[in-house]
Order: C-alpha cells, then sequence, then structure tokens
C-alpha cells in the first residue's frame, strides 16, 4: 500500500479532507464522525443561504449530496485494493422540509463485509442496497435515500506470457 493510501486510510485526515472538499463547503456539509472500527458516518448540515432553495428550505441536491458518496467510503476502507466498489444507483425521497441543521448516520451493518466478500469469492458483481436517514435537530425524518452499490472482487492479472520462439 503506498504512503499515499495508507494516510487517506486514517479516518482523522480522511475527515479533514471531506470536510475540505469545494462541494461540501460550499454547502456547508460538514463530517461530524467518522468511525472505521463501527462502520459508521454522521454527517450534518445547517441552512445556510448558500443551500436553501427558492422556498427558505434545504435544496434537495445538497440533502442527497450530504450521503452520496459515504456508504461506497466504508465499504472501500474495509474491502481494499482487492476490490472494485461503485455506486451504481440512488434515489431520494423528500418527506418533510428542513428548515434547519439536517443529520445523517450512514452505518453498515457488522457482518456485512464478511457477506460481500464471500458473494464476490467468485469474481462475479455484487450489487448491495442501503438506506440511510435524514432528520433534523427534532428527530423529523426529512428525506430517506437508497443506494445501490457495485461490488466486484478484481481478478488476479495474468503473468507475462511472451511469445514461443
Amino acid at each position: 500500500m503506498s504512503l499515499l493510501r495508507k494516510i487517506q486510510s486514517l479516518p482523522l485526515i480522511t475527515k479533514f479532507m471531506l470536510n475540505h472538499y469545494a462541494p461540501y463547503r460550499g454547502a456547508g456539509i460538514e463530517v461530524d464522525e467518522l468511525d472505521y472500527a463501527n462502520n459508521h458516518i454522521r454527517v450534518k448540515m445547517p441552512l445556510t443561504r448558500k443551500n436553501r432553495n427558492v422556498v427558505g428550505v434545504h435544496f434537495g441536491g445538497s440533502l442527497y449530496s450530504m450521503v452520496d458518496p459515504f456508504f461506497m467510503l466504508l465499504l472501500m476502507h474495509h474491502l481494499g485494493s482487492k476490490y472494485i466498489v461503485w455506486d451504481k444507483d440512488a434515489s431520494i425521497s423528500f418527506l418533510s422540509p428542513g428548515r434547519g441543521t439536517v443529520y445523517a448516520d450512514i452505518r453498515i451493518a457488522a457482518n456485512e463485509v464478511k457477506t460481500i466478500i464471500e458473494l464476490a469469492a467468485d469474481h462475479a458483481p455484487v450489487y448491495r442496497n442501503y438506506t440511510v436517514d435524514i432528520y433534523d435537530d427534532s428527530g423529523a425524518r426529512i428525506a430517506e435515500v437508497h443506494k445501490t452499490v457495485y461490488i466486484r472482487r478484481k481478478k488476479p492479472k495474468a503473468l507475462f506470457k511472451g511469445k514461443a520462439k
């Protein structure tokens, strides 16, 4: 593993990088907690003039953006470089207007990584579905996001075979 990858796998560094990522800074999105050991990431976003829509509530794109990469990030961390992990599909259902600070707790079950490793052992694609709620300070659900993640174990590289003379 390269030094850069080792540094990026440290939660403190990853959290710093995400919190300084331009689209997140612009929307006011902040990673509050990043706990790889417990498969948990907590994200928050206060309502500001930068993420308010025309009717004065949270812009839907910012609500989706605040949870977009995190299932993939958790899985990439735990599965390592021998796996391809990619977002395949997503949808968001808006349940209530977000008028203040909103939060999301992204979690993956403790046995999920083991299940994926077993399912991907033959290098076939694996599709996993996840759901995360976005809620406000009072605990009211603002939105529900469904994600489908594509995972595949990489095939070993073939050894170089030169031409026979």
